[in-house]
C-alpha cells in the first residue's frame, strides 16, 4: 500500500479469479464496492486496485479479497452479497465475513445446487441443526430460517438419515378471514403452506416433489393435523411458530419420536394471534433454552438475504416500535 498526501492505493492479486464473476455484468460489482466504501476500483490484468482514503481502503480490502476468493472458486455472488460482506466487516472487522474454507455446505444432488450460509448467523444456524435434535430459529423475515431448514431436511432425506420430511405451519389468519376463502378445508389452508412448497421446489425437481407428496415421503400440513401422532424417523419443521399457542407448541414438541429432528422457526415481531402473550414461541425459548440437545439460534438484520431494502425496512420498523412503546 502506498500513501500520498490524502489518498492511498492498494493492489490485490486476482490471478485465477474469473474476471466476469469478480467484476459482475457491466462491472456492477466494482460499482457496488466503489459506492459502499467511497473508493475508486480498477480491475486491470491480474490485479485489482483500490484508491481512496486510508480508512475507506482498509475497510474495503477484506471485502474485495473475499470477492476474489469466491471468484477463484467460481462461487456466484451479487451486489446484495457484497453489501452483506460490508456489513459484516463494519460490525466485526475482517472476521465478520464467512470465508469459503469455513463455510458449511449443503449439496442437493437432485437439483445440483450447493447451498451455503451467507452470514455468521446462518452458519451457526446450520451447525446447530446438524448437532442438535431440536433447534429453534428466531429472527425477522428474510434471514433464511425456513429456507435453510428445508435445505437441511432435504439433505437428510437424500442421505437416508431420515425416512420422511414433515413441514407444518399454524393456519392463523393475518388480518384476513379464512372462512371466506373459496374451496374445501385443504384448499383454504393451502395458501398458508405455499411458502413451504416453494422452498421444496427450489431444491428438488418438481416431479420428485410431487412423487414424494403422493407417497407421503414429504408431508405439508397445518399444525393442527399433528395432534395424536408420533413422528419417528422424520425431519420435522414447524414454520411461523410465533402463531402457535402454548398448547399447540407443547403438543407439537411431544410428537417427537425416535430418530427424529425438529426445527422450529419464527419471527417474534409478526405474531398474528389474538393475544401475543399466548404465543408458544415466546414461551418455548425460556422454558426449553437450558435443555441439552435443544439450541436456540437468534438471527437479525445482518442475516437478511432478500432484497437489500428488506434489511432497512426491518430496522425502520424496529426504530418506530421502540419510539411508540408505552412507558411502564
Amino acid at each position: 500500500m502506498t500513501k500520498g498526501d490524502t489518498m492511498v492505493e492498494h493492489r490485490l492479486d486476482t490471478e485465477g479469479a474469473d474476471p466476469l464473476m469478480l467484476a459482475g455484468v457491466n462491472d456492477r460489482n466494482m460499482h457496488e464496492v466503489s459506492k459502499l466504501f467511497s473508493v475508486r476500483v480498477v480491475l486491470r490484468g491480474n490485479h485489482l486496485v483500490l484508491t481512496g482514503d486510508l480508512a475507506a481502503v482498509e475497510r474495503a480490502v477484506p471485502v474485495v479479497q473475499h470477492m476474489i476468493e469466491l471468484a477463484r472458486l467460481r462461487a456466484p455472488f451479487d451486489t446484495t452479497d457484497i453489501a452483506r460482506f460490508a456489513d459484516g466487516v463494519e460490525a466485526l472487522g475482517p472476521r465478520g465475513i464467512v470465508h469459503p474454507d469455513d463455510e458449511v455446505r449443503i449439496a442437493l444432488p437432485g437439483s445440483r445446487r450447493v447451498i451455503v450460509p451467507k452470514s455468521d448467523g446462518q452458519r451457526a444456524y446450520i451447525d446447530a441443526i446438524r448437532t442438535n435434535d431440536i433447534v429453534i430459529g428466531i429472527g425477522p423475515a428474510g434471514t433464511g430460517k425456513t429456507y435453510l431448514a428445508v435445505a437441511a431436511a432435504v439433505d437428510a432425506l437424500y442421505k437416508k438419515q431420515v425416512k420422511r420430511i414433515i413441514l407444518a405451519r399454524p393456519a392463523v389468519e393475518a388480518g384476513e378471514n379464512l372462512g371466506f376463502l373459496p374451496g374445501d378445508l385443504q384448499e383454504k389452508v393451502d395458501p398458508y403452506l405455499r411458502p413451504l412448497y416453494d422452498a421444496l421446489e427450489d431444491m428438488m425437481p418438481h416431479e420428485r416433489v410431487q412423487r414424494a407428496l403422493e407417497d407421503s415421503t414429504i408431508e405439508i400440513a397445518p399444525l393442527a393435523y399433528m395432534r395424536g401422532r408420533t413422528l419417528s424417523d422424520a425431519f420435522v419443521i414447524l414454520d411461523e411458530a410465533q402463531n402457535a399457542t402454548r398448547a399447540q407448541m407443547k403438543m407439537f414438541l411431544t410428537r417427537l419420536g425416535l430418530n427424529s429432528r425438529v426445527v422450529i422457526t419464527g419471527d417474534k415481531t409478526q405474531i398474528d394471534l389474538p393475544s401475543e402473550a399466548n404465543s408458544g414461541l415466546l414461551e418455548v425459548e425460556e422454558i426449553l433454552g437450558e435443555i441439552d440437545g435443544i439450541e436456540v439460534i437468534y438471527l437479525d438484520a445482518k442475516d437478511v438475504i432478500r432484497h437489500r431494502l428488506v434489511k432497512d425496512i426491518i430496522k425502520a420498523y424496529a426504530r418506530d416500535d421502540a419510539e411508540v412503546e408505552p412507558l411502564t
